[in-house]
């Protein structure tokens, strides 16, 4: 559990780092890889694609409530297998990081920003990022690990009654 309170925090500080850097660093548009990836500054209101844009507090009361739960529910969440609990660490480390955002800044700082051709993918930041691992992570660990960490097989069909 330490190391995934570390994780956690240690996401929250890169993630608080890059967004005071891209603030105080970046004016306008930097290309990195043309044709492919630039740095910019945004500020999101609103979640992924700008959804519920200018409803901050109830993003930030989606994202406590998810937070506590991670918290309360990670050994349940994590079945004992190694690689869920980090991943539910970099959920929670992802989510904290757009929490503080919210308060502190009054939307999410976006600032990776990766395009090709026609096609643009909206921006996002570290706590995204950590975020989306985390959940790739969860579901390859479901998908590939039919069994509780404990050894203890789970019910291929489970019936009510069990």
């Amino acid at each position: 559990m330490i190391r995934c309170a570390f994780l956690t925090g240690l996401i929250l500080v890169a993630d608080q780092i890059t967004k005071i850097v891209v603030e105080n660093r970046i004016t306008s548009s930097i290309t990195v890889i043309p044709g492919l990836f630039n740095l910019v500054f945004v500020k999101n209101s609103g979640a992924a694609w700008g959804i519920l844009a200018g409803k901050g507090w109830l993003l930030l009361l989606i994202s406590v409530i998810v937070f506590v739960l991670i918290v309360v529910f990670i050994r349940r969440i994590a079945e004992g297998w190694p690689e869920r609990y980090y991943s539910m660490a970099l959920v929670a480390g992802g989510i904290v990081g757009n929490s503080v955002d919210r308060i502190w800044r009054g939307s999410v700082v976006d600032f990776l920003d990766f395009h090709y051709g026609s096609h643009h993918w909206p921006a996002f930041n570290v706590a995204d990022s950590a975020i989306c691992v985390g959940v790739f992570i969860f579901i390859i660990s479901s998908w590939f690990r039919p069994q509780t960490g404990d050894g203890k097989s789970k019910p291929q069909n489970p019936s009510p009654r069990q």
